[in-house]
């Protein structure tokens, strides 16, 4: 779009307490340029995306929208011909022509942008419209809790990206998500999180707080679609899911002809937006930044966060005087659970070679604490690894065996050492062994230290009654040295029996979500008992 089209938008706030028909209705006459984003108009009232299709990919596509109903919830889905939404405007309405401005596809490919669909009358008679909600439906209630709108404030579009996030494909709809992106203050991203999150008509909760790349967006001052909108400073960049998903959708589908709207160009309804109290929520979202530097923040449930914090108390419950409370770092727990549940590949390590008057002269209870979380990390479909000293591989892999054999564990377990066989032991090699295809991308996203003994000050690893253990001691702790220069290599170091325990709770839970159980369903008097036992154990 030209620029001195955009210089003849008008400033939305002039129409942000207008009704949804008189906007039509200007839109219609022509009463405001084609291509005129409706951010920030109409506040309160219901926008929609519009994917329009042949009636013969109509029933596919509606599947699509189902299965991807954060980029794509589905408000209503026309009958072939159909150009008004009774269900969601009450008075006179037509797609054809309440819209600023339509992407005509054409075999897949953009031919180009129109003002009005009157011309493809005939073609309409055949295609079924598909009302997509907006997340220019929630701006409002943004700006009511105080988040601030930049994109509003500077009388722009939203700015909206491609991204990695693939969509799950239905039929010859097959494609990846768009988002768009709101400056957010740091301050406001919970609220913002909160406001939103309930609204899943209007694609609800961001779907990633922070750190651009990691969704596969390359130059966050390059929108793909919308206007660039600036940075105040303090400002994280929030995404939500995004109805041009539907445009990725068409061009997927090859179809001799279907329809958009052009991106930031809504259809607005008489449906008022669902506003919810945040009072009244039973459970509010609590956002936990994993890292700063990109910033990269993740979201779980309040009650959540208030148990895992019991449970870090029971965790430092030490009846026999052991002197634990250093080793306890406060709400590192949930933040290392929530960081392994990004992560697609784990390494687990563990062994403590200190009972050197025994063969294999390693304790068990790391080891029985890594097979237990590498098992669940694995039934949340992840690549898991367990690595250990070389001498330790043969017997991990006879046990890992055994285990599948008699149904403890579902599958098995790789499992390896380092450095690999031939290759120096340094940083380097750490590094190396760490990278996958591109710095975004490496071979393990997070490492997970169980029970592993570090090096002491003078570069030897002993044991605890200053036992010289290094001839027993592959250098797996290079790798943890190397991925603190690797900002997406995250790490947990777990030194203490209970610790084990308490991670162990916390990633099942992980498994208990994703089957829909509840979280830690356990009470906290049986958990100050349970880690009580663990310690005098």
């Amino acid at each position: 779009m030209s620029s001195e089209t955009k210089s003849k938008f008008i400033d939305v706030k002039t129409l942000s307490g207008a009704l949804p028909k008189d906007v039509r209705q200007k839109i219609r006459k022509k009463e405001l340029v084609d291509g005129q984003p409706t951010t920030g108009m109409c506040e309160g009232y219901t926008q929609a995306n519009l994917s329009i299709v042949h009636k013969s990919l109509a029933d596919d596509f509606e599947k699509f929208c189902h299965a991807n109903s954060g980029p794509l919830p589905l408000l209503y889905k026309s009958k072939p011909g159909e150009y008004a939404a009774p269900a969601l405007s009450q008075h006179d309405s037509d797609i054809r022509s309440d819209v600023s401005m339509y992407n005509v596809l054409v075999n897949g490919k953009k031919s180009g942008s129109v003002g009005s669909l009157l011309e493809y009358e005939q073609e309409m008679k055949e295609m079924s419209t598909f009302y997509l909600g907006c997340s220019f439906s929630f701006e409002d209630a943004l700006a009511k809790a105080r988040v601030p709108l930049r994109n509003v404030e500077q009388n722009l579009n939203v700015s909206m990206y491609n991204t990695n996030i693939r969509c799950h494909p239905v039929g010859v709809f097959d494609c990846y998500q768009v988002v768009s992106m709101r400056p957010i203050p740091r301050n406001k991203i919970e609220t913002a999180f909160q406001v939103t999150h309930p609204l899943i008509e209007v694609h609800g909760a961001p779907a990633h707080i922070g750190d651009p790349a990691m969704i596969g967006i390359t130059d966050i001052n390059k929108a793909d679609y919308g206007c660039q909108v600036k940075f105040q400073e303090g400002d994280i960049p929030l995404f939500w899911s995004c109805g041009v998903t539907g445009l990725m959708a068409l061009q997927s589908a090859n179809s001799p002809l279907a329809f958009t709207h052009y991106p930031g160009c809504m259809y607005i309804s008489d449906t008022p937006v669902k506003i919810h109290d945040l009072s009244s929520l039973p459970d509010k979202p609590k956002v936990i930044a994993l890292k700063e530097e990109p910033f990269f923040a993740s979201v779980t449930a309040e009650s959540v966060v208030s148990k895992v914090k019991a449970l870090e108390e029971c965790i430092q419950d030490d009846p026999g005087n052991r002197g634990i409370s250093p080793l306890h770092i406060p709400d590192e727990l949930i933040k290392s659970a929530l960081s392994l549940s990004h992560a697609s590949s784990v390494v687990v390590t563990t062994g403590f070679p200190c009972i050197v008057n025994k063969t294999p002269p390693y304790e068990n209870d790391g080891l029985s604490g890594a097979i237990a979380i590498a098992t669940m990390l694995q039934a949340l479909g992840k690549q898991v690894t367990i690595m250990v000293d070389a001498d330790m591989t043969t017997v991990i892999c006879d046990i890992v065996k055994t285990l599948v054999s008699r149904g403890v564990i579902p599958k098995s377990l790789d499992v390896t050492s380092f450095p690999p066989s031939g290759q120096d032991a340094n940083l380097q090699t750490a590094r190396e062994f760490l990278s996958g295809e591109d710095e975004l991308h490496p071979k393990y996203q997070h490492l997970v230290a169980i029970e592993r003994v570090g090096r002491a000050s003078d570069k030897t690893w002993r044991s605890m009654r200053a036992v010289d253990l290094t001839s027993l001691v592959s250098p797996i702790d290079l790798l943890f040295d190397a991925a603190k220069d690797m900002p997406y290599v995250s790490t947990t170091e777990v030194n203490f029996f209970p610790f084990t325990k308490a991670l162990e709770m916390v990633v099942m839970n992980l498994v208990w979500v994703k089957l829909k159980t509840e979280w830690l369903n356990i009470s906290i008097k049986d958990l100050k008992l349970l880690v009580r036992l663990l310690l005098i154990i």
